[in-house]
This record gives structure tokens, sequence and C-alpha cells, in this order.
């Protein structure tokens, strides 16, 4: 006779499509990311980009943990709906805490963000209660609370808050890495960690795509706002078929490789690996979102070329880095790309924006048509 705990676990026979509750789960991510791309868009400077990528690191690694649940458990299991429902609910809060999580809404920011951790660990240790892989829950909720140690730390001592806060989240982005080793519990074994990587490779998929209805949200609203002259349609043309050359190099070719990889590797390896470069991909679509701003709002302008094409470069090197992960091999297209993208950020720097973006797009064209050519392998 099958246990309970047993029947709310995810088993093979179980479809690995995203469920409902799965993708509007997605849709508290798309006002999250818009609210990450406000603080950066408020502050351009190198201080304001590494500000901007811990509060992104936070929010990443609530969407990560949250999809890892999705994945253990049966997909109409109860506790399920619970941890996503709870989960899209945290990651809202998080998102109107945002603009301000460094400065007056930081008890709402860390509390969300604890409170979604602490609520779906405890609640795994509940319904698993019995089950070896109870072992699994305890471990990371233990990590959570090492983690959580340094978020209330720096939400008690703002002058700190910054880098006790970086040591949260490298604690907790560690963990994965290393399986979570444990005082009396140990470190995961491998079982542990297995996930189903046509779920997973979907999961990851959906929300590049989400993140690429940001940047396209962000664009379709500075034209809104902005005038109809020449040059801002055009800016606003090239942000398009930046977000369509994003989205091609993301999932062709070896974006449909990646499922097949998760299912091989090592979990602790290419899981973790995943959960990291998607983390800088997607970084690279918010900086993309605040360039179009800008380059949209103030085309004949120059400046703030750095984050016009840092964007792009950023996406080509997680997105580098994770074809090397999946098949250990480079594309050459792209780590040509990042070169050429550098090179636009020096020599354009006092070129109008609708220049730059120009410029930037026509690289991006360029990367994907070589990929895509059957002279280079594909990655």
């Amino acid at each position: 006779m099958v246990s309970r705990p047993e029947r709310l676990l995810r088993h093979r026979e179980d479809p690995v499509s995203a469920s409902f509750l799965e993708l509007f789960f997605d849709l508290a991510f798309v006002f999250t990311l818009n609210q990450v791309a406000v603080v950066l868009l408020a502050d351009l400077s190198v201080g304001g980009a590494l500000r901007t990528t811990l509060l992104l690191a936070a929010v990443w690694f609530l969407w990560v943990t949250t999809t890892w649940s999705a994945d253990w458990y049966a997909p109409d299991a109860p506790v399920v709906r619970v941890v996503l429902v709870g989960s899209a609910l945290g990651g809202l809060l998080m998102g109107a805490a945002v603009p301000s999580a460094l400065e007056g809404r930081a008890a709402l920011f860390v509390g969300a963000y604890l409170a979604v951790n602490a609520v779906r660990g405890l609640l795994g240790l509940f319904v698993l209660r019995g089950h070896p892989l109870r072992r699994r829950i305890a471990r990371i909720l233990c990590w959570f609370a090492v983690s959580g140690v340094f978020w209330l730390a720096g939400l008690f001592l703002p002058a700190a808050r910054v880098p006790l806060w970086a040591l949260a989240v490298i604690v907790e982005y560690a963990g994965p890495a290393a399986g979570w080793p444990t005082l009396r519990l140990g470190r995961a074994r491998p079982g542990e960690l297995r996930l189903r990587g046509a779920h997973f490779a979907e999961r990851f998929q959906q929300v590049f795509i989400i993140s690429l209805g940001e940047l396209i949200l962000s664009a379709g609203l500075a034209y809104a706002q902005s005038g109809t002259s020449v040059a801002q349609t055009s800016a606003f043309l090239l942000i398009f078929a930046t977000a369509v050359l994003l989205g091609l190099l993301y999932v062709t070719p070896g974006g449909r490789q990646l499922a097949s990889a998760i299912e091989r590797a090592e979990p602790a390896r290419l899981g973790a690996a995943s959960n990291l470069l998607h983390l800088v991909m997607i970084a690279g679509v918010v900086s993309t979102a605040v360039g179009a701003e800008l380059a949209i709002g103030h085309p004949g302008e120059p400046g703030a070329v750095a984050v016009v094409a840092a964007g792009p470069a950023l996406f080509l090197a997680g997105r580098l880095l994770l074809a090397a992960a999946i098949d250990r091999r480079f594309s050459l297209p792209r780590l040509l790309g990042l070169p050429a993208l550098a090179v636009v950020g020096l020599v354009a720097a006092d070129l109008p924006l609708l220049v730059a973006t120009a410029v930037t797009t026509a690289v991006l064209v360029a990367v994907a048509a070589v990929d895509r050519s059957r002279v280079f392998a594909p990655g």
C-alpha cells in the first residue's frame, strides 16, 4: 500500500507540463521584474546596478525554490496549491517593496521573503512526516534559517544592510551546489536532488518569456508615453527586434537540449548552474528593458550607452555559459558577440542612444544569423 507522503510526491507517470497555478505564480514575477527595472532606472551607477542585482537575486531565488517544490510534489497535491498561491502573494509583496526595499519598505521585502520560505519548509516537514525525503526539506530549511539571520540583521542594521543581505544571498545560492550539508543530517544524495528535466526546462523557458514580456511592456509603455517621431518609432522597432532576437538565441538550438541535459547530469552541478545562469540572462533582459525606456524616451541624446549594451551582453554571457554547461563547448558566434558589444559600449559612448541601440541590435542579428548556420556546432 502506498503511503500518504508517497502519494504527494511527483512520479514518472505524472505530467510534466506546467500547471495553471504555476503559470499564475509566474504572473507575480512580471510585476516584480518591472519593479526591479524601476530601481535600476532610478540609479544607473555601478553601485545602483549592484544593489539592483542583490534585489533581483532574492526575487529570483524565490521563483527557483518555489519551482523546485512544484517539481518535487505531484501536480495535483494540495501542498503544491498552497505553496504556489502563497508564493505568488509573497512575490507580489516583494515586488511592491522593491523600489524602497533598501530603505522604508525593507521590512515588507524581508518579511514576505522569509514568510514564504518558512511556510513552504514547515509545510513540507508536515506533509512528508515519516518519509525519507523529509530530510531534504529539513536541510533546506536549516540553510534558510542561517541566511534568515543575515536578512534580519540587515533589517535592523541599516548601515550594514547591503553587505549583510549579500551574505544571505551567497548562503542561499551556495546551498544547492553543495547539496545543503547540515549537521546531523549530512549532505543530500544525488537522488534527493533529482529534477524532472522536461518540467524544469519548460519552467525556465516560461519564466524567460515572462522576462521578455517585461521588456516588451517597458518598451510599449515608453513609446505610449513619448512622442511618435521617426527617431522614437525607430527606437521602439529596434527594441522589439531585440526582444525577438533574445528569444531566438535562448531557444535555438541549445535551449531544446536543456531538458535531457538536466536528466543526465549530476543535479547539484547542472541544476545549480542553470539557476545561476538564468539569473544572469534575466538580469540582461531587465537591463535591456531599462535601456529601452531610455532609448525610446530620449533617442537623440548621448549617455547611458553602457546600459544599452550591457543588457544584451549579460544575456549572451549567461547563454554562452549555459550552452557550455549543457554540452561542454562554447558557441563561437556568442563568444565573438561579447567583445563586439563591449566595443559598442566604449566607442558609442558619445553617440545618440538611437545609434547605439541600432548597433547593438545589429550585433545580435549577426550573432543569431551565424549561430543558426551549419558552420558552427549548436550550443
